[in-house]
């Protein structure tokens, strides 16, 4: 069976390549992307459309696997171009009003908000579709299914396309390079039995190859998959060890900083791989998320 080219777009965030891809698949009207990229990427998301013949009207549909704004920050901006938006039900009230889901970036972003992330428009009604969990979406002859896969958020969906899943964040952080990666345990939602679920399922379904929005498409995909379902025991186990000290914000984050360091020296993950790590997912947000997470409902139990 003939592949469908999917074509990997490098969004350049803050300057820098391999942090966030959007992923573009032409169909016989224009082209679907899974993601959208942040606002801050639209003039890199226009040359890089370009580069393929297209202009932003030609994009018609948009997946977005979650609505962080480093994934969804520019679907609102692709909308007005024409495109129809697809999210999970959770996400979508957000998406046609950002406001709250802005203000608790602002709380976490503080005055790096707009260099970071520009500009976060609304997505009007008519253009936002809810994706039910094992949903067909029929795009010409393009065919995905959205599969539900709370862990890193609870309005996350993985999107299955031929043998190939896109895995948003659920699948980890994971750069080209040595076999390493990282999983985003960012505020308010990360759940991690949740994402053990998750994973366990994806794994379950059985495709080939895995497309992480941070970065790149990789073989192998059972295998990507077994490594994040192991750093997620890591964080685990790590997180088990931290937290009956209750240690304050600012030394869970020092732990966590200096822990996922040796990591990825460990791994062999130096010098601007490192740091493109930290632009892909900065490692003090995950120290917050767990300890969120311990209390919500580790401490509780």
């Amino acid at each position: 069976m003939t592949q469908t080219p999917i074509h990997q777009l490098d969004l350049n965030f803050r300057n820098r390549q391999g942090a966030i891809a959007a992923y573009l698949i032409r169909h016989s009207s224009g082209a679907v992307m899974v993601e959208s990229g942040p606002g801050s990427t639209i003039e890199a998301l226009k040359a890089d459309l370009a580069a393929h013949g297209l202009i932003p009207r030609d994009v018609t549909h948009v997946l977005l696997t979650h609505i962080h704004l480093d994934h969804a920050g520019a679907a609102g901006w692709l909308a007005q171009q024409g495109a129809q938006v697809y999210v999970h039900p959770v996400g979508a009230p957000h998406m046609l009003d950002p406001q709250k889901l802005l203000a608790s970036a602002l709380r976490l972003y503080g005055d790096k908000m707009d260099s970071l992330w520009g500009q976060f428009l609304p997505v009007p009604l008519d253009k936002l579709t809810d994706v039910q969990d094992g949903q067909e979406i029929a795009i010409g002859s393009l065919r995905f299914t959205g599969i539900h896969t709370p862990g890193h958020a609870k309005h996350h969906v993985a999107y299955l396309f031929e043998d190939v899943c896109f895995t948003g964040d659920i699948g980890g952080v994971r750069i080209p390079g040595p076999s390493y990666l990282r999983l985003p345990m960012v505020p308010p939602e990360t759940h991690i039995e949740d994402w053990r679920a998750s994973l366990l399922r994806l794994r379950q379904i059985g495709f080939r190859r895995v497309a992480p929005t941070h970065f790149s498409i990789y073989d192998e995909a059972a295998t990507h998959l077994t490594l994040c379902l192991h750093t997620l025991d890591e964080a685990e186990r790590w997180l088990e060890r931290e937290m009956p000290a209750d240690p304050p914000i600012e030394t869970l984050r020092e732990h966590f900083v200096t822990w996922q360091r040796v990591q990825g020296l460990e791994a062999g993950i130096f010098g601007e791989a490192l740091e493109l790590y930290e632009i892909a997912n900065p490692t003090w947000m995950g120290a917050d998320g767990l300890q969120r997470y311990w209390h919500k409902f580790r401490a509780a139990s």
